[in-house]
């Protein structure tokens, strides 16, 4: 078994291993970027789609409404940047709304951005093996299947370690950028030697003909809004800072800067060659649909090798960029554990040096997903961009305070920018809530004031407990009691006499328990005397006592635990100490063949019992050999 789950996980790594896990910009792009990226592939089809009643005419808007994304994800990038340089223990728009406006703000922003990770993964997934099914129709039926895999195959590679991360998707996301540069570069040039109007290498249809609705300002913001899922996955940058080498700002800055560079110039390149050459988004649900991108890249480079390329590379990568919502999710969950509004272990690393724990609930909560919309989760690509929306605005927010508190040379400057920031944001978070509000953003809306309950019953939680276990002091030496032994009993086996010789040298007072259950007994009262009280009695030992508790009805755990009860009501002033013989099978599917009372018993003790028992189990281990 070890060696299976070292050869899919990797072997332990040490802490001493921490500094050789980190990473660079090189490898952090596809970790951090992938999915900023690969929403070149379905943003702008996004917002062409919506285009698509206005028929020609609609195309010329997506350049303006490209350029007004494009000013906001600026605008996103500024302030990340800075949040980088402030907080770079990591947390992101989390961290910063926390400290600076308030606990409430950070778990505010920390739900949205966990569900919009959540999302990110089912939807990408789906989207990505869409796109390979529409390639290859006779994959339709294991559409699940396949999600379920690649799921799958994602969460080995992350559970494997940060720099093995990298190197995975390093490929597919340097091939995804290179490929579309190329066709971009070689469709601007042809525009331009073309006079803007370029022939396409390849005919390409025209599904797009005269408007069928007037245009309206609503409909140009639900454009807007949805052209916004382009930006998501800006924030894990920010959110995974401790996973860069040092300097770890300057580096995850860089990494930042890289990606966001990147994206502009795809979404950018992609409107301009639209209108260009006259790209306008077809109906999936009917015959002959073809992608965006799809079209472009025909259009600027024929139906050669390089298009096959191309089209793979989209594929791999719409496929594969959830692997950014598992390296921002886990750091994610691992900074509000640290605050105490998430189960402790979220914050601690397994055996491969990540948050293995958030890795897991993102497994999870992702496949529940996938399996209840059976792989097909197009309805919920509109929920992207309003918890990642929320999550901005509150960064920015948070922003403008911390410039406040802490002045500085450049402090008025900051103000503006992210002034500015927070306010477009904001804007644009109202915007797609109410445009995406029927298609599904209720949902989200819904889900994040849960999460937000959930977070603070647990802070409450742990602030109760500390409450009550602090401030211990002095050890207190008085009123040292031996506690009374009770010890549950079958029959006098090796196990059971083990457990008897324990129970002597911590108290005067051994109680053995039997249940007798059934007419044909096993003696144990019988041989009592024999094998426990006279070598007690020779010895000068204190002599344990046996009771004897018939059950008509074959009930065994119940009368051993009324017993227990009634004992510890008697002696008010005396710990109970119940010592548990227990079994330790050599080999796990050996547990079926015995019972399980000693931890039925010892769950039953731990949930309903009180601070004056104690359950003790003393343990028989098999050999090997049975």
């Amino acid at each position: 078994m070890e060696n299976i789950i070292n050869f899919l996980f990797g072997k332990p790594l040490s802490n001493e291993d921490d500094k050789e896990e980190k990473i660079g910009t090189a490898t952090g792009i596809p970790i951090f970027g992938l999915d900023a990226l690969g929403s070149a592939a379905y943003g702008p089809e996004a917002a062409l789609s919506l285009l698509i009643p206005l028929g020609l005419i609609g195309i010329h808007y997506i350049i303006p409404i490209s350029l007004c994304i494009i000013s906001l994800l600026v605008i996103v990038y500024l302030s990340y940047r800075q949040t980088i340089d402030a907080y770079q223990s990591g947390g992101g728009s989390y961290t910063v709304a926390s400290q600076n406006i308030g606990a409430n703000s950070g778990l505010l922003a920390a739900a949205a951005l966990a569900i919009d990770y959540v999302l990110v993964v089912a939807v990408g997934i789906s989207a990505g093996v869409g796109a390979i099914v529409s390639a290859v129709p006779a994959l339709q039926p294991h559409i699940l299947t396949i999600c379920l895999v690649i799921l799958a195959i994602i969460s080995i590679v992350n559970l494997r370690g940060t720099r093995e991360t990298g190197a995975f998707f390093l490929v597919p996301t340097y091939l995804f950028v290179l490929c579309l540069a190329i066709a971009i570069i070689t469709g601007i040039y042809k525009t331009i030697v073309c006079g803007g109007h370029p022939v396409p290498v390849e005919a390409i249809p025209r599904p797009l003909t005269g408007a069928t609705e007037p245009i309206r300002i609503w409909l140009l913001l639900k454009v807007f809004s949805s052209g916004c899922t382009a930006m998501t996955g800006v924030e894990s940058v920010s959110n995974g800072v401790t996973a860069f080498r040092e300097p770890r700002a300057k580096s995850a800055k860089k990494t930042l800067t890289t990606i966001i560079v990147i994206l502009i110039l795809l979404l950018a390149g992609i409107a301009y060659l639209c209108n260009a050459y006259q790209i306008g988004a077809t109906n999936p649900d009917i015959k002959g649909y073809e992608s965006v991108l799809s079209q472009l890249v025909r259009a600027t480079m024929g139906r050669g090798v390089f298009y096959y390329v191309t089209i793979i590379s989209i594929l791999l990568v719409l496929a594969l960029q959830a692997n950014t919502s598992f390296a921002g999710f886990p750091r994610l969950c691992q900074v509000v554990a640290q605050d105490g509004y998430m189960p402790r272990l979220f914050a601690n690393r397994g055996r491969r040096l990540v948050y293995s724990h958030g890795i897991f609930i993102l497994i999870f909560l992702s496949s529940v997903i996938l399996v209840l919309f059976g792989g097909i989760t197009d309805r919920l690509i509109p929920l992207f961009a309003v918890g990642a929306f929320l999550a901005f605005t509150l960064s920015q927010a948070g922003m403008v305070f911390h410039w406040i508190k802490t002045g500085g040379e450049h402090s008025s400057r900051n103000i503006i920018i992210n002034g500015i920031g927070a306010v477009a944001t904001a804007i644009t978070t109202v915007v797609v809530m109410v445009s995406k509000f029927s298609e599904g953003a209720w949902i989200v809306m819904l889900l994040i004031p849960f999460m937000l309950a959930v977070m603070i019953a647990v802070k409450r939680h742990y602030t109760r407990v500390e409450r009550e276990t602090s401030g211990a002091g002095i050890l207190p030496t008085e009123n040292l009691n031996s506690p009374l032994v009770i010890i549950p009993m079958e029959k006098w086996t090796k196990i059971s006499q083990k457990a008897v010789r324990f129970g002597l040298t911590i108290s005067k007072d051994v109680v053995a328990v039997h249940v007798d259950y059934d007419e044909d007994d096993c003696g144990l009262a019988a041989k009592w005397k024999e094998y426990a009280e006279e070598p007690c009695l020779k010895t000068g030992l204190p002599i344990p006592k046996l009771e004897v508790i018939k059950s008509p009805y074959r009930l065994v755990i119940t009368p051993i635990y009324k017993y227990i009860l009634d004992t510890e009501k008697k002696y008010n002033d005396r710990k109970i100490a119940l010592i548990i013989p227990t079994l330790v099978e050599a080999h796990w599917h050996q547990r079926m063949l015995h019972n399980n009372r000693a931890k039925l018993l010892t769950a039953l003790l731990l949930l309903r019992g009180n601070r004056r028992i104690v359950v003790i189990n003393v343990p028989w281990y098999l050999d090997e050999e049975y």
